[in-house]
């Protein structure tokens, strides 16, 4: 969510799992490579850092479901995630186990095997065997249409929050994100609750799939939903991500560039609050405004 750091030499550092709240990094996010940098009319062979990207494949007792080009780290959040958001699954109570390559054997690292506790019944949504790209969401599915079929409710009309609070909130995003910056390469995610105190950060070289694992990570610790907090988003605020925040009844969704118009008329339409452009002192509201700004405050603009 800042300035792309400058190549430097250094010798690759070991890759830490954590949380995903400190500045941790799990394996496989990152990988090494040797560039030239020009500066000032000099030039330098050094050891760059790249976000890794790979395909994971998710598969639903055995049936593929979807791959999706994503950063190696909470795989298992990001299936999770992903079939909740999706409307595949309505609750943890739905999961039977996840496995990924590794607790596989080894067999295929970029692999997530899903047992479900009843089948999927021939869901639509299951034989579209969804194709997932990391500079976008689900193919094909961008009518707001699509989300009214799925039942979704409106967001927590109760939930406020302080608006001093919400410009806060980005700098501690960019305090916490060590994959971002080795790189300057990844989007984050973030979860904060009604005072501000994050919860849960994940990158990924996809927006959405740092959505689906923020939500994954809800989902299997049953903090499902997510009526009393906040979401920030790095980059733009696209319609899968208001989907997704919807999914999860987040009824604030902050992202620190603009949002597209189906994404204003979706969180329009649904009652979620749709901030962008959140930066420094300063964001503008799209929609939902009563969560976070006073009416008293309002200042008419010249006629």
């Amino acid at each position: 969510m800042s300035a792309r750091p400058a190549p430097v030499p250094l010798v690759p550092a070991p890759s830490h799992a954590g949380a995903g709240n400190a500045l941790s990094m799990p394996p496989r996010s990152l990988e090494y490579t040797q560039v030239l940098e020009w500066s000032r009319g000099s030039v330098h062979r050094v050891q760059d850092s790249l976000a890794a990207e790979e395909p994971l494949e998710i598969r639903v007792n055995g049936a593929p479901v979807t791959v999706t080009m994503r950063t190696p780290g909470h795989d298992e959040e990001l299936a999770a995630g992903f079939l909740f958001t999706e409307g595949l699954i309505d609750g943890p109570d739905r999961l039977a186990s996840l496995r990924t390559g590794s607790a596989l054997r080894g067999r295929d690292r970029n692999l997530v095997h899903v047992e479900l506790k009843s089948p999927l019944d021939g869901s639509p949504s299951l034989r579209r065997n969804f194709f997932t790209a990391s500079s976008c969401g689900i193919c094909g599915k961008s009518s707001i249409d699509s989300i009214r079929r799925r039942g979704l409710r409106p967001p927590n009309s109760a939930f406020r929050i302080d608006p001093k609070l919400l410009c806060t909130l980005p700098d501690i995003v960019r305090s916490r994100q060590a994959v971002f910056a080795r790189t300057g390469g990844l989007h984050a995610a973030a979860l904060f609750d009604r005072s501000g105190e994050l919860l849960s950060l994940r990158e990924d070289i996809g927006r959405h799939n740092a959505v689906d694992k923020i939500v994954g990570w809800a989902l299997l610790e049953e903090r499902i939903p997510l009526s009393d907090h906040v979401l920030l988003v790095s980059g733009r605020g696209g319609f899968e991500i208001v989907q997704k925040a919807l999914a999860a009844r987040i009824p604030i969704l902050a992202c620190v560039s603009a949002p597209s118009s189906l994404a204003v008329r979706m969180a329009r339409e649904m009652g979620i609050t749709l901030i962008g452009f959140l930066r420094g002192e300063r964001f503008i509201v799209y929609s939902g405004d009563f969560r976070c700004v006073s009416p008293d405050c309002l200042v008419q603009a010249d006629s």
